[in-house]
This record gives C-alpha cells, sequence and structure tokens, in this order.
C-alpha cells in the first residue's frame, strides 16, 4: 500500500494535468519544499509507513507490537519507528526494483515504435 501511495503522489498525479501541481502551490512554504524534497521512496515511505500505521494498526514486523510491554512507555514510539523504517525499506526496494525493471521495458517499446515507424514510413509495405 505504501508503494502505491508513493507512486501515485511522487509520480502519477503530477502528470494527470495542473490541478495537482496547482495544489502543490498553495500549500504554505515548509509543506510545499518537504513535497519537493520527499521524493526519495525511503523517506517519504518512512512517513507512509506512519501514517498507514496509525491509521490501519497494521505491523510490517508484528513482533515490534509487544515492545511497549518490555520497554515501557518508551516502547511504543521506538515500536513504531522500528516498524517505519522496516517498511521504508521494503517500499524502497520495491520502487527501485519497479524503475529497475521500468527502464529496460521502456526502452524496448520505443524502440519497437521507432522501428515499426521507419519500417512503414514510405508507404511501400505490403501485407501478405
Amino acid at each position: 500500500m505504501g508503494t502505491a501511495i508513493h507512486i501515485l503522489i511522487w509520480e502519477k498525479l503530477p502528470e494527470w494535468g495542473t490541478w495537482f501541481k496547482t495544489l502543490i502551490s498553495l500549500l504554505p512554504g515548509p509543506f510545499r519544499r518537504l513535497y519537493e524534497q520527499w521524493h526519495c521512496p525511503f523517506c517519504a515511505g518512512f512517513w507512509i509507513a506512519l501514517g498507514l500505521h496509525w491509521m490501519t494498526g497494521f505491523w510490517t514486523l508484528p513482533a515490534l507490537n509487544g515492545l511497549s510491554d518490555r520497554l515501557g512507555t518508551t516502547g511504543v514510539p521506538v515500536a513504531w519507528t522500528l516498524d517505519a523504517l522496516a517498511t521504508a525499506t521494503l517500499i524502497y526496494t520495491a520502487i527501485i526494483t519497479l524503475k529497475a525493471v521500468g527502464l529496460p521495458a521502456m526502452k524496448a517499446h520505443m524502440m519497437k515504435e521507432d522501428f515499426m515507424a521507419s519500417a512503414f514510413a514510405d508507404g511501400s509495405a505490403t501485407t501478405d
């Protein structure tokens, strides 16, 4: 879910017309700078993970849920932080993997389009 949120906010919404960029430009300066600086999947993933954990109660590492029993009141923020770091690592890995797979696929698609355009550019090609 965190990977999907990262892709939506930093890769897809900016491409869907000018409304999102206008919305970002209306944010107060500190929030606008945060959006501009958080393109890193690990950094953004950490905060996305904290938000998702707060909203859903989902633990990436369920064993951390019992940390407050061992550490007392300091266990809760420590557990949330460690879990968010683990989730951020997974988000980072997923984004890097998608980009690693996507680049060769995109190049192959562009090469095919270039080939098709050049092969049929003169209009002399016939079909059997």
